[in-house]
């Protein structure tokens, strides 16, 4: 008889129990979607965009650095081949604000000229866009494995003597 009597309370203890307690909550794909989007921070890529030399790099701040001082250092040659001559010293920093398309093209978008230097050395700016031209395809920068479109401000210190 006791027996029966645990057989009795388990069945009722069963019948009462709601089986949402065993159901696992669904979500719509939309609502997955739409948490994911909100949760992504889309001002940070998960990969830098690398050009040839700095593609085996793994660590996200040392793709950057590469990335960084690889443009500068193509930017500086392609300024360096036309040498010009200034009649007083110049330090200033310009701006070179650009595009790096998800396909791997860099496109330049502004170059900030403080008005000075603009007139002691009238041809810098289309020799930057002529050297921004010619810089070779790069690997775009990436967010969750899918290439993406990004955009920076490279500040290039500019510095001259006089004659």
């Amino acid at each position: 008889m006791p027996v029966m009597k645990h057989l009795w309370i388990l069945l009722v203890v069963i019948c009462c129990s709601s089986c949402q307690f065993f159901e696992t909550e669904k979500i719509s794909a939309e609502t997955f979607y739409e948490e994911e989007m909100a949760a992504l921070d889309w001002r940070e890529v998960d990969q830098y965009p690398a050009f040839q030399n700095c593609s085996s790099i793994t660590e996200k701040s040392a793709q950057k650095s590469c990335f960084e001082t690889s443009l500068s250092q193509q930017l500086q040659e392609a300024i360096a081949l036309h040498k010009q001559k200034v009649v007083y010293d110049l330090l200033d920093t310009l701006h070179l604000k650009f595009t790096i398309s998800k396909e791997g093209r860099i496109i330049s978008d502004t170059i900030v000229l403080d008005s000075l230097v603009r007139l002691a050395l009238p041809e810098l700016e289309s020799r930057l866009n002529q050297g921004i031209s010619n810089l070779p395809t790069v690997s775009p920068a990436q967010k969750r494995g899918i290439p993406v479109t990004t955009q920076f401000t490279l500040p290039i210190i500019l510095t001259t003597k006089s004659l």
